[in-house]
């Protein structure tokens, strides 16, 4: 997004969100490519339910939030107020799903968000109202998404997902008016559709049929410590003593979550079935 140098927010967005929808389309059709069309009819008809509606308008909101946070504000604030994903949707998901959060989890994601906000520390300034604003409403919107996600976790959601994509691309059509850009933002702008949006929230629709809300929010930090790392590399945005520092606290949570997770996985098995080892 650092390297898009004319195109307005609207503009981006409508190749964002088009590209996106471009990218889960060709995806639906792999996924189903040996069950025929009437399975890809099937997951059609799944987008419009309630749910599904749900889970499409919440992700369109959540992609204009998110880039218009960026644009309004400093990075490092719109990442700082992204990263409190974790906590909003483990409030939420509580008394929606049921799954409270075990002693350990909690530890495990405030000793991760206490690095975001030590990374973030010298960065952080005050007076972006407005884009802290837009983060927040990001926020808020990708735990509603995760949690209708995990609500439908028996129901494959990349259609209603992929709807969504194509909701907030016709409104930013609509907003922007001229879709003309140079070809350098064009070509930007498509690959934060089809790498950024489309192959990751593909991969966290998924995850959130399988592992509880709070946790797919946790292990998306992972965003916050590679973020600064990307910058370094291509726009040459060398990163302060705290966000390596906090980076580090951060990736050594998710770390420790996961061999955690793992070896509780393991003995659980091992339990159930004395010949795995």
């Amino acid at each position: 997004m650092r390297l898009i140098e004319q195109a307005d927010g609207w503009q981006i967005l409508a190749y964002r969100c088009g590209s996106f929808t471009f990218t889960l389309i060709l995806l639906i059709l792999w996924n189903y490519r040996n069950e025929g069309l009437g399975k890809v009819g099937r997951q059609l008809k799944l987008a419009i339910t309630p749910l599904g509606l749900g889970v499409a308008v919440t992700i369109g909101s959540g992609f204009c939030f998110y880039l218009f946070a960026m644009l309004n504000t400093t990075v490092a604030n719109a990442v700082f107020v992204i990263s409190m994903a974790p906590l909003v949707t483990a409030l939420l998901a509580w008394p929606i799903l049921g799954e409270r959060l075990s002693l350990r989890s909690a530890l495990i994601l405030l000793f991760a968000l206490s690095g975001v906000a030590v990374m973030l520390s010298g960065a952080v300034t005050g007076g972006r109202l407005l884009g802290n604003l837009y983060a927040f409403g990001a926020v808020v919107t990708f735990a509603i998404f995760v949690i209708l996600c995990r609500l439908a976790r028996d129901r494959d959601m990349l259609a209603a997902t992929c709807l969504g994509g194509f909701l907030a691309f016709c409104f930013s059509v609509f907003m922007a008016g001229d879709l003309i850009i140079p070809p350098a933002d064009f070509l930007y702008s498509l690959a934060l559709g089809v790498f950024q949006v489309g192959l990751g929230f593909s991969f966290i629709t998924w995850a959130s049929r399988y592992i509880p809300a709070a946790e797919v929010t946790l292990l998306a930090l992972v965003e916050t410590v590679l973020g600064p790392i990307w910058a370094w590399l291509f726009v040459n945005e060398v990163p302060a003593s705290t966000t390596l520092i906090g980076g580090g606290v951060v990736i050594v949570s998710v770390a420790l979550y996961a061999i955690l997770t793992l070896r509780e996985s393991r003995m659980e098995q091992m339990a159930s079935d004395p010949s795995f080892s």
